[in-house]
């Protein structure tokens, strides 16, 4: 499977004016919020802006020179190699993938980042390979880099980010987490994702604030996921929508099987997989797929919940237009008041793909009406 769709860029984007709730009588509170921050995890997203690619030092160019300046010259020099390295051997964003592949073994301090590379069988495999979502090919790319990670990290130790993370958070850093579980108490996400999957969720989601993860809200093993420390409620109830639906069902099972047959006679979606940039992940028809049924969904979760941006807005900034399965899969969606029955997604999304409407007529029209863009012209958009 594709992993890259756990990387969801789109949820740092400012927030356009909000859709009002659904006023229907809320049932019993399922959501249980766990705010928490880590700093190993910070040391990991920080080789986004420390790699020199402008996707992160549009937010921290100036953190990257001043802490990179305290690093060694061949660290300095190897970061931006193995984050090139990353992408073009089918790891993914080097930051996001590597403390995803990394969560199950206990991440809190840069050390236990240091000792879990240090062990990669014994610290992470176990977890990993529990991981429905995993990649064998990832676990491959990490253990033969781990050494150089290591180098890193360790480098980064001997130059104090610990110090350095903590005069950049701050000392309202404990107020800003009280401030966000208090914030997220009258949210309940996991009734919704209950309600519009079919599925279980475990009560508890852990929300993981950070210094340097924007613009990604990365999900991790179990309901976990990180994000910018910054970002208001109704960005976290937004990211918390989204990234616990990952996989929104088994991708290898038959109705995804059944989807993705459609999807790819589709003369538009395989191409806008192949063509777009790179640097926004979604390389396969499978992981756009996954990645797009997602944010229909957290669409439809996040109007329920008062909080959605307007969706024509939404995928026209996201990731250069590039999710027109979106929505066309929210349209049909709305279509069916999915909202108001809820119901088996995994037998809806077989449905679709037996009934035509995941075909190019009732897909893209649907998408047409959503995006509020020509049917014949869903992508790319247009220059300026």
């Amino acid at each position: 499977m594709n992993r890259r769709h756990f990387v969801a860029v789109a949820m740092a984007l400012a927030a356009s004016p909000v859709i009002p709730a659904f006023a229907a009588a809320p049932p019993p509170m399922r959501t249980r919020w766990n705010v928490i921050e880590s700093e190993g995890y910070d040391a990991i997203a920080f080789l986004g802006a420390l790699s020199g690619q402008e996707l992160y030092r549009h937010y921290y160019a100036e953190d990257a020179d001043v802490f990179a300046a305290t690093l060694p010259a061949d660290i300095r020099t190897d970061i931006p190699r193995l984050a090139q390295q990353a992408e073009t051997e089918s790891f993914g964003l080097l930051w996001p993938v590597l403390a995803n592949i990394l969560s199950g073994a206990g991440i809190t301090s840069l050390r236990s980042v240091i000792d879990a590379l240090a062990d990669p069988e014994g610290r992470v495999a176990p977890a990993f390979r529990r991981n429905p979502s995993r990649e064998e090919s990832d676990f491959t790319w990490l253990a033969r880099h781990s050494q150089r990670l290591i180098s890193v990290f360790r480098a980064m130790q001997a130059a104090d980010f610990a110090g350095f993370r903590r005069k950049r958070l701050g000392t309202a850093f404990a107020a800003r987490i009280a401030e966000v579980t208090n914030g997220l108490a009258r949210y309940d996400v996991v009734q919704w994702q209950e309600k519009l999957t079919g599925r279980s969720f475990d009560p508890v989601i852990n929300v993981v604030l950070l210094a340097f993860s924007k613009p990604h809200g990365a999900k991790m093993l179990d309901q976990t996921f990180l994000q910018a420390a910054d970002y208001d409620v109704a960005t976290t109830v937004r990211i918390a929508a989204h990234e616990m639906l990952h996989p929104p069902f088994p991708m290898d099972g038959e109705a995804a099987k059944a989807a993705l047959a459609v999807l790819a006679r589709d003369p538009l979606i395989p191409r806008i997989v192949r063509e777009h940039d790179p640097k926004w992940g979604y390389t396969t028809l499978e992981g756009m797929l996954n990645e797009d049924i997602c944010e229909a969904l957290d669409q439809l979760i996040s109007e329920a919940l008062g909080v959605a941006r307007n969706p024509a807005d939404r995928w026209r900034k996201a990731d250069d237009g590039i999710h027109v399965l979106a929505g066309g899969l929210y349209g049909l969606l709305r279509e069916d008041r999915w909202v108001e029955t809820g119901g088996n997604l995994e037998q809806w999304i077989a449905a679709a793909a037996r009934s035509g409407r995941l075909g190019p007529k009732m897909l893209h029209a649907a998408a047409a009406r959503v995006l509020e863009r020509p049917v014949d012209r869903l992508w790319p958009l247009p220059s300026g």
